[in-house]
C-alpha cells in the first residue's frame, strides 16, 4: 500500500466540508475530522449543508463543535427542502459559490460521493469540483439501504479510539437519527472495518477524487 502525503502541514490549514443534510459529514468522514483536528496546528473549517430544519441544524453545530474541537468552525446552511435539492439547482449553486466567495482558499474540500445514490448528496458532490476547481475535493461515502458503495481509491487510516468516538459522537450531536435502523454502531463499524482490511489497517474511512496533482 503506497501512503500518500496530504500537504496539510506548514502554517494554517482551512478546510471546507459540504453536505446535503446535518450528519452527513459526520457519517461520511467523522474519523477523519477528528484526526485532522488532533493531528494538524491552526486548523478552521466550515461546514455548508444545504438543508435542515432548525431542530437539525442544532444538531448539526453541536457536532461541528464536538468533531473539531478547539477549532474555529462556521456552519451555514441554505435550509433548503430535503429530498428536493435537484430542484433548487441554482440555490444550491448560489449556496456553494457563496462559500468559495467569501472564504479563504482551502487547503481541502470534503464532498459526498459522486456516485451517491440519493439525488440531495449527488447534486452536492457533482457542484463541489466546479466550484472548487484548482482545489483538493475528496468525496466521502455514506451507507445507506440503496446499497450504493463503490470502489474508492483513497483511504485514512483510524485508530479503534478514533472509530468509537467518531460513533459516540455521531449519537451524542444526533439523537434525532439514534431511532433510525441505519444509524447503528454496526452499520459504521463494519462499513470501516472493511475500508480498513482493504488498505491493510484495522479500520480506515475512504474516498474518491475526481483530479489530485502530486508534488514533492
Amino acid at each position: 500500500m503506497l501512503p500518500f502525503q496530504l500537504g496539510l502541514i506548514d502554517g494554517p490549514v482551512h478546510l471546507v466540508a459540504l453536505g446535503a443534510h446535518p450528519d452527513d459529514i459526520e457519517i461520511g468522514c467523522g474519523g477523519t475530522l477528528l484526526k485532522l483536528a488532533e493531528s494538524v496546528p491552526e486548523l478552521t473549517a466550515e461546514f455548508v449543508i444545504a438543508t435542515g430544519t432548525p431542530l437539525r441544524l442544532d444538531e448539526a453545530r453541536r457536532a461541528a463543535e464536538l468533531f473539531l474541537p478547539d477549532c474555529e468552525v462556521t456552519v451555514t446552511s441554505a435550509e433548503l427542502p430535503d429530498g428536493r435539492l435537484p430542484a433548487y439547482w441554482n440555490q444550491t449553486k448560489e449556496l456553494l459559490e457563496a462559500t468559495a466567495r467569501g472564504s479563504r482558499r482551502p487547503d481541502l474540500v470534503l464532498a459526498p460521493s459522486r456516485t451517491d445514490a440519493h439525488q440531495d448528496h449527488r447534486l452536492i458532490a457533482e457542484l463541489a469540483p466546479t466550484v472548487w476547481r484548482d482545489h483538493l475535493v475528496l468525496h466521502y461515502e455514506i451507507p445507506k439501504w440503496d446499497g450504493d458503495l463503490s470502489r474508492p481509491f483513497l483511504y485514512v487510516e483510524l485508530t479503534e479510539e478514533q472509530l468509537r468516538d467518531k460513533i459516540a459522537l455521531l449519537h451524542k450531536a444526533y439523537p434525532s437519527q439514534v431511532p433510525h435502523d441505519w444509524f447503528d454502531e454496526e452499520v459504521f463499524a463494519g462499513l470501516a472495518r472493511m475500508r480498513g482490511m482493504e488498505c491493510r489497517a484495522r479500520y480506515a474511512e475512504a474516498f474518491t477524487t475526481a483530479k489530485a496533482t502530486l508534488t514533492w
